[in-house]
């Protein structure tokens, strides 16, 4: 199926009250088990390449991304690109001629001023050249290896008013809100701030796009969604099931050495993680809240 643009999707989902699911994709076999879960699923889906994934790969930002859009191309499965949590500028400018729709510019971990003035000039770039543009305000914790942000640490919760101000000067496209997830959470215990929430979508107009999802429980990530999630972003659940997976394979083969046994066993698995978490986003478009 052709590309699909991240605007597309996420304005759609944002005008009948749903989410679209947003999966970070690392190896061809994450790729492939997010296209093949979404197929299976029949919803559509964001592959999302992060800064870190670029930077795994030498800084070589084409290989994984033309791959990623040609399994998309042969898939059935209705898919865009986008590049997720960029912080280096140059990196940003490299996005439209690799094929990304969209772009998630990463400056809430400097102060209010410095954030704007860096996320204006990204979005101004964006916009020349026909990108969608994503922030951040407040600070989802867990970010490159650190430990998750004290949810009620100064700064940690995004501020309705401060938001409104801040997507008013920076002309975003969609706003990440840190509501109590956190990245790289392996346990999904976490709890929401349905009240913040309620009240940073009465505020904006834009979608609003909840990160650290992983460590969302279903019941938390479908109440959310029905208060005004628009873009639901996924990563360490698949990590996590790849890496069952493989650890079972090889547990239960000591004697293996094709990856293609114990890789394909984890692709399986993501796949199968992928189809629960989208029928997770589906139940929450359908229940009343």
């Amino acid at each position: 199926m052709p590309l699909s643009t991240t605007r597309a999707l996420v304005d759609r989902a944002a005008a009948h009250g749903q989410a679209v699911a947003a999966f970070n994709v690392i190896t061809l076999e994450h790729v492939e088990a997010v296209l093949d879960g979404a197929e299976s699923a029949d919803r559509p889906v964001i592959l999302q390449i992060s800064e870190n994934a670029v930077a795994y790969r030498g800084g070589r930002l084409t290989p994984l991304t033309t791959a990623a859009a040609h399994c998309a191309l042969q898939s059935g499965a209705e898919a865009a690109l986008h590049l997720d949590h960029v912080t280096d500028e140059g990196l940003l400018h490299r996005a439209a001629d690799a094929g990304f729709s969209s772009a998630m510019f990463d400056a809430a971990h400097l102060p209010y001023a410095a954030n704007v003035q860096a996320t204006r000039r990204a979005a101004d770039w964006a916009h020349r050249n026909g990108l969608w543009l994503e922030a951040e305000l407040g600070e989802v914790g867990g970010k490159d290896g650190r430990p998750p942000l004290d949810a009620h640490a100064p700064g940690a919760r995004t501020d309705p008013a401060e938001a409104v101000r801040y997507v008013a000067e920076t002309g975003v496209d969609a706003l990440a809100v840190a509501v109590g997830s956190s990245h790289a959470m392996t346990s999904r215990d976490a709890v929401l701030d349905h009240g913040l929430l309620a009240g940073l979508r009465a505020a904006l107009e834009v979608p609003l796009v909840l990160h650290g999802s992983s460590g969302v429980p279903d019941g938390e990530l479908g109440r959310a969604i029905r208060a005004g999630i628009a873009k639901v972003n996924i990563g360490t659940a698949l990590n996590v099931a790849l890496t069952a997976a493989v650890r079972e394979h090889l547990d239960r083969h000591p004697e293996a050495v094709d990856p293609r046994r114990y890789l394909g066993a984890g692709r399986a698995a993501m796949a199968t993680a992928v189809v629960r978490l989208l029928e997770v986003v589906a139940r929450a478009d359908t229940a009343t809240a």
